[in-house]
């Protein structure tokens, strides 16, 4: 095959068309790249990894794209949603998340496991090439990654199909592995890569410690991914992958909460997604996702946003008022220009409760809820934004430490204590003004949650005037005592509002009576399920157009084709 050296430009994308692993079926492979395949030709490693850009781009795609991993990562959970909007437009798949009516068919099935499967292949077509397989840092960051795709897809579905190669025969189609084999494989993926990988920290380059981080999480969330064979090893081996990251010296803590989520970046970033409008093609939409058209001004921006999302107000209003997080996260109450001005609608001033009528029936009004912008949101004319998602930060080690030392009563020497005065450390920085309020006792962190769960919807229907009509109050009050290391879940609501990390905390938290967190507790309009035996919300249904693609897939268990 002919040789095209690449030596003055980023090879941004090794396909000319998709090799789609779409429904685990689409195999078909078509090599669009001039690469020598017989190891002919030495690429460095500065050549090699300007070819990463497809993974880059099935990353933001992942995690960022239309409905991706965040969506739905954080729609089922307490803290925010996406309620049906009265004048139309946003509602069906996102209430149906909210109330874990989970489908076959539900739009956010897609995403995350298409781009995820385009990524394997990406990473499989690359460590098929005997040229780059020659560079045993390259072959170490290529099944890391891969690793990385994986472990999104176990943590959606668990029982997923597992390649590591495109060179199959055609019309073949891969087998659904058991859970087991999968977090194995992914375990030993990045346990055999880990050593081989650089330790200096460079945006968007997944190194040592972000292979920790992976670790530390698939050891985390063990015992909630196999709740019929716990093993409390785990939580010691998460505590060393950790350890190493906190004590390497490579990362320090951001002096501000929203650092870490600029535009500028923060040296508390172990492995971030990288987002730019001018170089990656778009940056976040955070901004579109979560604003009125009006609030445009808020931030000096012309495009108008979309309206959709709002903070649950049970969390909202479980915030300590000392809590600078808090501000930091939400915009509420009456809008001004970036010169001060009063916004106003129709005449009238333009004001975000916190408050919302129900996630339908007939769900919120334009202005109802608090609204996110913990990322940065730039000014100008563009409706997304230049920041990178943090994927893995150091705050997240440090809870990992705290959260696994309460689990084990402490480990090799460090006790209880010490998970206490981790969290009080990272709340110092939201507590600045009120110091004694960061401290958290193990009592605290051990003891139940202030968040007051319950049902608690104002339902009702839309006169002409758009005002509420034959009103339905749903209310009920379940609290949170009864949550263990409920404390300790607060923290983490708190801390990683908007990071991917809700619904693995809920499935990984319990209530005394045996249910998780996730299935055991309702919140606004989503009931609960106090069936400590079923776990089949634990992970969603297979896509159906999925399903019909390969015939070696079965749903999961409890939902229907």
């Amino acid at each position: 095959m002919k040789l095209n050296i690449f030596k003055n430009k980023v090879i941004g994308i090794l396909f000319a068309g998709s090799v789609v692993l779409c429904g685990c079926t689409d195999l078909d492979e078509k090599v669009f790249s001039e690469l020598p395949g017989d190891g002919s030709y030495e690429f460095s490693d500065t050549e090699i990894q300007a070819q990463y850009g497809v993974i880059y781009d099935r990353l933001r795609d992942m995690y960022d794209g239309w409905e991706g991993y965040m969506d739905i990562s954080q729609e089922c959970g307490d803290l925010l949603m996406t309620p049906y909007r009265t004048y139309g437009g946003w509602g069906a798949q996102y209430v149906a998340l909210h109330k874990h009516e989970f489908h076959s068919t539900i739009n956010h099935l897609y995403r995350p496991w298409y781009s995820c499967y385009q990524g394997v292949n990406s990473c499989n077509q690359l460590l098929d090439n005997e040229t780059i397989n020659k560079n045993e840092t390259a072959v170490a960051e290529l099944r890391t990654f891969r690793a990385l795709f994986y472990y999104v897809l176990f943590d959606l579905w668990r029982n997923i199909p597992v390649t590591t190669t495109l060179n199959v025969p055609d019309g073949f189609s891969p087998e659904q592995e058991t859970p087991q084999f999968t977090f194995d494989f992914i375990v030993r993926e990045v346990e055999e890569s880990k050593p081989l990988l650089t330790k200096v920290a460079e945006k968007g380059q997944i190194n040592y410690y972000g292979a920790c981080m992976l670790l530390a999480k698939m050891y985390l969330n063990h015992d909630a991914w196999f709740p019929d064979a716990p093993d409390n090893k785990y939580y010691g081996l998460a505590i060393e992958q950790v350890n190493e990251v906190i004590n390497s010296g490579v990362y320090t803590l951001a002096d501000s909460y929203r650092e870490p989520f600029s535009v500028a970046g923060s040296k508390e970033n172990i492995f971030e997604l990288m987002y730019d409008n001018k170089y990656a093609g778009h940056g976040t939409n955070h901004f579109c996702k979560w604003f009125p058209a009006v609030c445009k001004d808020v931030f000096g921006v012309s495009f108008d946003p979309w309206n959709g999302s709002a903070c649950v107000p049970q969390f909202f209003y479980s915030y300590d008022e000392a809590d600078t997080r808090k501000a930091d996260t939400w915009k509420w109450g009456v809008q001004r220009d970036t010169q001060g001005n009063i916004i106003y609608d129709n005449g009238k001033e333009v004001n975000l409760t916190p408050e919302v009528w129900a996630i339908e029936k007939p769900g919120a009004g334009d202005y109802q809820g608090a609204r996110l912008w913990l990322y940065e949101i730039q000014p100008g004319d563009i409706g997304t934004s230049d920041d990178n998602v943090p994927f893995f930060r150091l705050t997240d080690a440090y809870f990992i430490k705290a959260e696994c030392l309460l689990r084990l009563s402490g480990y090799k020497g460090e006790t209880e204590q010490d998970a206490a005065d981790i969290v009080t450390m990272i709340r110092r920085r939201a507590f600045k003004n009120n110091p004694e309020k960061a401290v958290r006792t193990v009592a605290q962190l051990k003891g139940g949650s202030v968040y007051d769960y319950g049902l608690r919807e104002t339902q009702g229907v839309l006169d002409e005037d758009k005002n509420l009509t034959k009103i339905e109050i749903i209310e009920t009050h379940e609290g949170g005592d009864d949550i263990i290391l409920g404390g300790l879940l607060d923290d983490l609501a708190w801390e990683f509002v908007y990071e991917h990390h809700r619904r693995q905390d809920l499935i990984r938290f319990k209530m005394t009576n045996g249910c998780n967190v996730f299935n055991g507790k309702s919140w606004f309009g989503k009931s609960a399920n106090t069936n400590p035996n079923d776990h089949h919300l634990d992970i969603f249904p297979i896509l159906k157009d999925n399903l019909d693609a390969n015939p070696k897939l079965k749903q999961n268990p409890g939902y229907t084709k």
